[in-house]
């Protein structure tokens, strides 16, 4: 039996435009730091809102490349997040 080369439907590009905070940008140059902009949110232990945002739901944090965090805050979140972790607030 012979196969018939069927097309695979791709994405139309108008819904490949939206993306949300937790994708990959596949631009050549890629999003700011949300954490290094001006007015940008103190990283603390006690800012459970903001580390609630860079952890998943089974409780792992969330890769930088996917975040687009830079390296310097990306290692300050894990150490913010592991204390919050240990004290039971997450």
């Amino acid at each position: 039996m012979k196969r018939k080369n069927k097309k695979f439907n791709k994405k139309s590009p108008s819904s490949l435009n939206k993306l949300s905070l937790f994708q990959k940008n596949d631009n050549k140059f890629g999003k700011k730091c949300p954490l290094s902009i001006k007015n940008a949110p103190v990283i603390d232990y006690k800012n459970i809102n903001l580390l609630r945002k860079y952890v998943s739901d089974n409780g792992k944090i969330i890769s930088s490349k996917i975040t687009s965090v830079s390296y310097g805050k990306q290692k300050k979140l894990n150490r913010e997040i592991k204390k919050a972790k240990i004290l039971g607030l997450i």
